[in-house]
């Protein structure tokens, strides 16, 4: 059924999918009161992190959430044009790249490129575009449904992209892309599974942060780029923006990762996924300090 969905909604064109997703943002917002709840939060206390503790006006608050209920909705449907129409068709709905010349600069080096996107925009359309002009593979977390898994290959295993999978597999198979020069792409604002990462301040809020991505770079001494990319309006395509991502190595890697991030999602608030449930606790996981226990 969802395979017979994606291919017929793949037919519209992308400003009659961005309409239908906006109104199906409304509907998932309006009928689901524990995503609502987690979007209104999460969005909530970001904007309070980002300018204290009264956060922004309520009008501005309200503006901003509007917008973001139905961003969240073009992410779901634009996902059909995405993964279904054909690749060159996809990529040229990037109407600017701003930073490609980072990417080719790190590739010099010979230690591979590290490709960092979060649940921004529409963060599939970063594999789609590297992967149409170079080695890639990105790391997924495979779904239970083998119908939604095949989908999922078949809409993003074109180019020269590859897939690896979220488990001790797939992490030596991004070791082995890095080593030969290659790309490979993570979300960094995934929450990974037990023993897998660490807890650490995201927008002011303990978050579990996974850990592997200092690992790679402590192993393969490549460097990271950060990429995003913007949705742009009425269905127009999209801005794609990558720079490298520097860090001071006499401290911890990955709160300084978290920081960027906020940086990155802050500069379009609207655009990010706060539905995505980013303060879990994954199962067998022990919970944060409290602010007393610590």
């Amino acid at each position: 059924m969802i395979v017979w969905l994606f291919k017929r909604l793949a037919y519209f064109p992308l400003p009659a999918l961005h309409r239908m997703g906006s109104l199906f943002g409304w509907l998932a917002y309006l009928f689901s009161g524990a995503y609502a709840e987690r979007l209104r939060q999460n969005l909530g206390h970001a904007l309070e992190y980002q300018q204290g503790k009264d956060g922004y006006p309520e009008d501005q608050f309200r503006t901003l959430l509007r917008a973001n209920v139905a961003e969240a909705g073009k992410s779901v449907m634009e996902l059909a044009w995405i993964w279904q129409r054909p690749l060159d068709e996809v990529t040229a709905s990037v109407k600017q790249c701003y930073g490609w010349e980072h990417i080719e600069t790190a590739r010099a080096q010979g230690k591979g490129v590290i490709v960092l996107t979060p649940h921004f925009g529409c963060f599939e359309l970063v594999g789609l575009y590297v992967a149409a002009r170079l080695p890639m593979t990105c790391m997924y977390r495979r779904p239970r449904s083998p119908a939604l898994d095949a989908l999922m290959h078949t809409g993003r295993e074109r180019g020269h992209m590859k897939l690896a999978a979220a488990d001790l597999g797939g992490v030596r198979q991004l070791l082995k892309t890095l080593k030969r020069g290659e790309v490979i792409g993570i979300l960094p604002d995934q929450v990974p599974s037990n023993g897998e990462g660490q807890w650490l301040l995201f927008f002011g809020r303990p978050a579990y942060t996974m850990t592997l991505i200092e690992r790679l770079i402590e192993t393969s001494g490549a460097p990271v780029m950060m990429c995003h990319v913007e949705r742009l309006a009425h269905g127009r395509g999209y801005t794609m923006y990558i720079e490298p991502l520097l860090f001071d190595t006499t401290h911890p890697l990955s709160p300084q990762m978290n920081s960027a991030l906020e940086t990155v999602i802050l500069s379009r608030p609207e655009q990010y996924l706060w539905s995505y449930n980013r303060y879990k606790i994954p199962r067998g996981v022990q919970p944060p300090a409290t602010p007393e226990e610590q």
